[in-house]
């Protein structure tokens, strides 16, 4: 179903389906019409701790041309779907995604991450084309990529996704994707993943940590002055 958008009126809802029995909740930054002819002034992104980020409009507009491309074919095209299911507990997109032949699916949180859709569909679009074998037509560099080389590419794509949003149209914060924006903005994109996800990638961490041993104190110490919190793959419980 449609809705009206937080967002700018060049934006509307793309083919993307809930649930069965669950309505589509926030709507989903989209390519409509004709690109605008210069993007708005971006606004610096600041966050409670009074940590800041300046994004610049030249990267921004590069950034809008990938993006409403890919948004694009999110919409229109006709050989995937991509079902966006609330859930009532946050969760990183690498989370809640489940990909089945053509289909993914990806659990957002219900009520708080409206505008988060956006960037949480977008990983599930990258890891579905992986799957798919086109992911050349929307991310060439890391066409044979694997791995953790792989999940970087694609959550620095989604990380610039979210700057986009946040600083030109006004994206609701959202913290989950605060923390990967913040990350790769400050570098600490590879400490974000293999702290969150050690398990995950193990040898990639331990090579890591053997090249900088101060290096996970470092960014602890950064995530807890930018976030009032541990990290992932720190904190209890």
């Amino acid at each position: 179903m449609k809705s009206k958008s937080a967002f700018p009126s060049a934006f509307r809802v793309p083919r993307v389906a809930p649930v069965i029995g669950l309505v589509l909740m926030g709507l989903i930054l989209s390519a409509c019409g004709t690109r605008p002819a210069e993007l708005p002034e971006p606004r610096t992104i600041i966050i409670r701790s009074g940590v800041r980020v300046f994004p610049d409009k030249e990267r921004l507009e590069e950034i809008d041309a990938w993006f409403r491309s890919q948004m694009d074919n999110i919409d229109r095209d006709p050989g995937f779907l991509i079902e966006v299911v609330p859930r009532d507990t946050p969760a990183y997109p690498w989370e809640s995604l489940h990909i089945e032949g053509d289909t993914a699916k990806i659990g957002v949180e219900r009520g708080r991450a409206r505008d988060a859709q956006t960037a949480y569909v977008l990983y599930a679009h990258f890891r579905l084309m992986k799957e798919m074998g086109r992911l050349d037509e929307f991310l060439p560099q890391a066409e044979y990529l694997e791995g953790y080389d792989l999940e970087r590419a694609i959550l620095a794509r989604v990380a610039e996704a979210w700057l986009l949003g946040r600083s030109v149209y006004d994206a609701e914060a959202y913290d989950p994707l605060e923390e990967l924006l913040y990350s790769n903005e400050y570098g600490f994109l590879d400490a974000f993943i293999l702290t969150a996800r050690a398990d995950e990638f193990p040898e990639e961490r331990r090579q890591w940590l053997e090249e900088d041993p101060e290096a996970l104190e470092r960014y602890r110490r950064w995530f807890v002055e930018t976030f009032s919190e541990e990290p992932p793959g720190l904190r209890d419980g």
